[in-house]
């Protein structure tokens, strides 16, 4: 029997243009569907410019501006890749602090491909394992991380679960991983 995840309040950390739109929509389908209630945090007030690769794609309205939102009213953070989504959140201390504290609060946190820069900016990879786009391994190794190649990854050292993926190839792996973590609590 499926589980609900119902009230489940999940943040989806995103820059105002970048993101790889089918890491997030495919994610929130899967949360959705299990009536969670996903919620885009953005760096800007508006929409955010999704991109399919190095095309534009869809626009997506923000429920949240990262400088007024609080990881307290969320249960859980997505990091969608995209190469300059992570990039230009990384950038955004607000962003980074948001990030950050789903950690301090022992939250679970989903992250897939380039995803990790902002958490190697956040300073919260050290001593964990994670996967991700292969060009990250470098800098997941410099921040005290452990790369791996595999689909999907549940991290549990540190006061949360972390759960990461490569690339969207592995969005059913990592959809499924996160549903599951989160209905676990």
């Amino acid at each position: 029997m499926s589980q609900s995840l119902e009230g489940k309040k999940v943040a989806f950390l995103v820059a105002s243009e970048g993101v790889e739109q089918v890491e997030l929509t495919e994610p929130w389908d899967a949360l959705t569907s299990k009536h969670a209630v996903p919620s885009i945090v953005s760096t800007e007030s508006g929409t955010v410019q999704a991109f399919n690769h190095l095309d534009k794609a869809d626009v997506f309205d923000v429920d949240a501006v990262v400088e007024s939102a609080s990881s307290s009213d969320y249960d859980a953070l997505v990091l969608p890749g995209g190469v300059a989504n992570p990039d230009f959140l990384r950038m955004n201390p607000e962003a980074v602090a948001f990030a950050r504290s789903f950690f301090d609060e022992g939250k679970p946190v989903a992250v897939i491909c380039h995803g990790p820069w902002t958490l190697v900016e956040a300073g919260v990879v050290e001593g964990r394992t994670l996967t991700s786009w292969p060009s990250l391994r470098t800098d997941i190794v410099n921040a005290g991380g452990t790369w791996v190649d595999e689909e999907v990854v549940v991290c549990t050292a540190g006061p949360n679960t972390m759960v990461s993926s490569r690339n969207p190839d592995d969005l059913p792996a990592f959809c499924a991983t996160l549903t599951e973590v989160l209905a676990k609590g």
